[in-house]
């Protein structure tokens, strides 16, 4: 039997190139998907061969192109069985200073390609009774926090919202749908808006005392993405250090 195929969206950088490793690394062939599309062609050359990793240039925010990249990876693949949405667009500005245009960009690709895939992506994986799909939201989008911007907020705590009405829509179909939320990692998207000089004062305001592990977080849909995982749908699961909880 041949190994599982994953599709990552924003998979060349970030905490979507950790989910790819940790993907790649359990035994799935992965498809790299990003609007990157050289820093997705190194990361791919870097991982392996051809037959367990590939590349691919995608818009989410372009539904169309979302549809090609699905038709691409079943060419090179055979197969998807799991997605996980992981692109996004953040833009730290005041919440009045955010203009129409700022607005639809960002919701287009956090939202709308988070949507947008669910779809295309879940209608095929209906049609085979199986599938793993795993959003990213965040912890902006359960508590209001604008500090990356409160589009970016607004879209993650839509994508929260599409996780349960995609769960319970493709769930009698052997599909599920999850989300995992992460608050505030030690990451260098973290450390730029929080500042190198602020970085242990900030992670004092954190419970448990410090940042999150993006690594932990690659785990966490790596789990989700099991067929393991057959009975968790619709959850977000939350890994944000005790900043928000119910």
């Amino acid at each position: 039997m041949n190994a599982p195929v994953a599709v990552v969206t924003g998979g060349a950088s970030g905490l979507g190139e950790l989910i790819v490793r940790k993907l790649h690394s359990t035994g799935h062939r992965v498809a790299v998907a990003d609007i990157d599309l050289e820093s997705a062609n190194s990361l791919a050359a870097e991982l392996g061969s051809a037959d367990s990793v590939r590349s691919y240039q995608v818009d989410v925010g372009d539904r169309s192109a979302i549809e090609r990249l699905l038709s691409a990876v079943i060419i090179d693949f055979g197969s998807v069985e799991v997605l996980v949405n992981n692109a996004a667009k953040t833009q730290a500005r005041p919440l009045m200073d955010i203009t129409a245009e700022e607005l639809d960009s960002v919701m287009s690709v956090g939202f709308k390609g988070t949507f947008t895939a669910c779809q295309i992506f879940g209608a095929y994986m209906a049609g085979n009774r199986y599938g793993r799909i795993v959003n990213m939201a965040s912890l902006a989008g359960q508590n209001g926090g604008t500090a990356t911007g409160g589009h970016y907020a607004s879209a993650k705590g839509a994508v929260m919202s599409l996780t349960k009405v995609f769960a319970r829509e493709l769930a009698p179909s052997g599909v599920t749908v999850n989300a995992v939320s992460p608050g505030p990692q030690d990451s260098p998207i973290v450390r730029k808006i929080v500042g190198e000089a602020n970085i242990e004062s900030y992670a004092q305001t954190i419970p448990v005392g410090r940042l999150g592990d993006p690594a932990f977080i690659a785990e966490m849909v790596s789990l989700l993405a099991s067929p393991t995982a057959a009975s968790v749908t619709g959850a977000c699961w939350d890994a944000n250090g005790g900043l928000y909880m119910r």
